[in-house]
């Protein structure tokens, strides 16, 4: 049962990213890329860590930490550098 809803989630996760991906391609603003690109790594990190419970393995949780931070990183950037123009002060 378990296994059956494990992947029911993954091919919703998939769903979802397809999704993100398109509104990411076709956004009409430069924010709606951003919060699409956004949700594009949260749905990717939940993705990995659902196939990481899956085969039982725990390097699946420490690449998601990873990408979590990175992703976080980035989106900070993008924000910062859309609201001022540049990133360093």
């Amino acid at each position: 049962m378990l296994t059956a809803v494990i992947y029911l989630s993954m091919l919703m996760f998939g769903i979802s990213l397809l999704l993100n991906f398109f509104r990411l391609l076709r956004g009409p603003h430069a924010v709606d890329r951003i919060l699409a690109l956004d949700t594009l790594y949260i749905n990717g990190l939940a993705l990995l860590v659902v196939f990481g419970i899956l085969l039982s393995s725990r390097l699946f949780f420490e690449a998601a930490l990873l990408i979590a931070l990175f992703g976080f990183f980035s989106t900070v950037v993008l924000c910062k550098y859309l609201l001022r123009g540049d990133i360093i002060e």
